[in-house]
């Protein structure tokens, strides 16, 4: 049986098309797609994510776990501030990509995916040999992203902490709404600047209410346009371009891997350094009309298979068909043109680089 988050009664309010997605019930859309994803460019928009995880992660060596099953290099955090990184599985392969929290030296919360949350937690307890404890405090919390180039404007009037004072990835806890020990974290996955609020779900009708009772211009979005607007910014999605079959190299998130400490997975990228990658991810924006898809096959200009799409849609910012694929590594190279196969047609279409949408 699916879950709910705490807001599943503001959905239907709002005539929210509600769908099962990573065991929950959760909102695909409201007013539609392409309304949501431009109020979201334009204006401010917000989405219900409590679905994904909130994995707590605290002790006296809860910096060398998280150090040891992460990839990027959590020596660079200070309290305050949030890391981009992934775990990765003996053979290399992403088992899931997710944010880092720094409150202290000995306390961090992981924001992993909903759908891996069960994986995650027991991937991340089975390499516990170190007295920390982990805590999935999910179904106790909820999680808003509010995005957009208004998002601060509108957020400003519910809280004293200075929204301007929050640079990128990083976070304060303070009172938002009248509610104490809210996570406002300026981070998101829309490329529309905006904010994330983490809090108890006991929070979540008031907050929620005071959000949507002002005269901003805010809409609740789905996660369709979630989709959409990711896509545009090229941030990868787990489960389409990033999965345990690929590692982060071969994903373009070299940047996300140092390789000056010691993490699962790591002998195996050291190899892939040394011999050359055989396939990495591509952005590709279409010539023609078309909108592409998920496992839609890749061709080169001699009519030889090369890859597949992972992610693809119509944008609704450039009104293109665009999406992000595995191609060879040989036939990788920016402004390369490719086909792809829809419906039994041959669509051209160009390598480019991401994102594909500009602020």
């Amino acid at each position: 049986m699916e879950r709910k988050t705490p807001f599943h009664d503001f959905h239907k309010v709002f005539d929210a098309k509600l769908v099962p997605f990573a065991g929950y019930i959760m909102p695909i859309q409201y007013k539609g797609v392409n309304f949501e994803h431009n109020h979201v460019r334009n204006h401010v928009g917000v989405f219900d994510v409590s679905h994904m995880a909130q994995i707590l992660v605290s002790g006296v060596k809860a910096f060398d776990l998280v150090q040891y099953i992460t990839t990027n290099d959590i020596s660079n955090l200070v309290d305050g501030k949030v890391q981009y990184s992934c775990m990765l599985n003996e053979n290399g392969g992403v088992l899931d990509d997710l944010l880092v929290y720094r409150f202290s030296a000995n306390s961090y919360m992981l924001v992993v995916n909903a759908a891996n949350t069960e994986k995650d937690f027991n991937w991340i307890c089975s390499h516990n040999n170190m007295d920390v404890d982990i805590i999935n405090v999910t179904q106790e919390r909820g999680l808003l992203a509010v995005q957009g180039p208004t998002s601060s404007l509108l957020l400003q009037r519910f809280t004293d902490i200075n929204l301007k004072n929050i640079p990128y990835y990083n976070f304060q806890v303070g009172q938002f709404a009248g509610c104490e020990g809210v996570v406002v974290s300026n981070t998101g996955y829309t490329g529309s600047g905006g904010f994330e609020l983490y809090f108890k779900k006991e929070f979540a009708e008031i907050i929620w209410s005071k959000i949507f009772s002002t005269s901003e211009f805010v809409e609740p979005v789905g996660l369709a346009a979630r989709d959409t607007l990711r896509l545009e910014m090229g941030y990868c999605l787990y489960g389409n371009d990033l999965s345990e079959e690929i590692t982060p190299l071969e994903a373009g998130l070299s940047w996300i891997v140092k390789m000056n400490k010691n993490f699962i997975g790591k002998d195996v990228l050291i190899k892939q350094m040394e011999n050359g990658l055989n396939r990495c991810l591509i952005g590709f924006v279409l010539e023609e009309k078309g909108v592409p898809r998920k496992d839609y096959e890749i061709f080169n200009i001699n009519n030889v298979k090369i890859g597949i799409v992972t992610s693809g849609t119509m944008s609704p910012s450039l009104r293109k068909g665009l999406g992000m694929g595995y191609v060879i590594k040989s036939e990788s190279n920016i402004d390369n043109f490719i086909f792809i196969s829809i419906r039994g047609k041959k669509i051209k279409a160009k390598i480019v680089k991401r994102p594909f949408y500009e602020i």
